[in-house]
């Protein structure tokens, strides 16, 4: 069994409820070599901390071949697992999807996130077109790491307006985790969701482990443990931080 096949199943194993994997988000190998350092037992980049060090804006504005060779470098830096963002995966066909995919995993990613936003426009994609380019990208990974986990990421609460009842937006990405589920996702990320009756709610119902994201107005990790979610990430929050404060005694150099 390879050294990445072990960290896959290693990294599988540590999405349980009430106990969550805690994902603090890194742009680069000398931040994911601190955070490693700092007793994280896997490691998770984000896309819009990544884009942004190297000069570009999120929305798969930074060119793939930078993202992958990033991500080289941070899996040598390391020897905890490391899932990649992938964004919407630089295509729309679900083959061109499954190929971004493979490329990540054969560099030694042990997952990735895959959203259903289409990078571009406010809106997402058909269930049923995204349940297949997940079931696209399952196949063509499967055959070089089945391990490899696969985090359905769906922006349904990022994108709903201010009006929406949230009751419709769970249904909807109840409908969704149970379709992505069969097409072959491992677990289901739904950024903008705060609300702790909801969550609590699609913790009970998803047949995929949630990963919430912790956002301004969330509740602590013991809050969120209890109420079952298995995965929890910090995004852009991290480098907005760091970027923060260098800005901040930058400034009071240069004025």
């Amino acid at each position: 069994m390879s050294s990445t096949t072990i960290k896959a199943k290693t990294f599988r194993d540590l999405h349980i409820k009430d106990n969550p994997l805690i994902l603090f988000n890194i742009w680069d190998a000398g931040s994911a070599k601190i955070v490693q350092n700092a007793g994280a037992k896997a490691i998770a980049l984000g896309s819009d901390a990544v884009a942004k060090a190297n000069g570009y804006e999120d929305g798969e504005k930074l060119p793939l071949d930078i993202a992958l060779h990033n991500l080289k470098l941070i899996i040598e830096a390391v020897n905890i697992p490391v899932s990649i963002d992938l964004e919407s995966g630089y295509g729309t066909e679900p083959q061109q999807v499954a190929n971004t995919a493979l490329q990540a995993i054969e560099l030694g990613a042990v997952g990735f996130n895959f959203e259903d936003q289409i990078i571009g426009e406010n809106k997402l994609y058909d269930v049923k077109d995204q349940a297949a380019r997940i079931a696209a990208c399952r196949k063509s990974i499967d055959g070089f790491s089945s391990s490899a986990f696969i985090n359905a990421r769906t922006d349904v609460f990022l994108q709903a307006g201010s009006d929406v009842q949230i009751e419709g937006l769970l249904d909807e990405v109840i409908t969704r985790a149970k379709a992505y589920h069969q097409a072959g996702a491992d677990g289901l990320f739904v950024p903008g969701l705060i609300d702790e009756v909801a969550i609590k709610s699609l913790c009970k119902h998803s047949l995929l482990p949630v990963n919430i994201m912790m956002i301004p107005g969330c509740a602590d990790i013991k809050t969120l443990s209890k109420l079952g979610v298995s995965r929890i990430s910090y995004g852009p929050g991290p480098y907005q931080a760091i970027m923060e404060l260098f800005a901040k005694n930058a400034k009071a150099i240069y004025t």
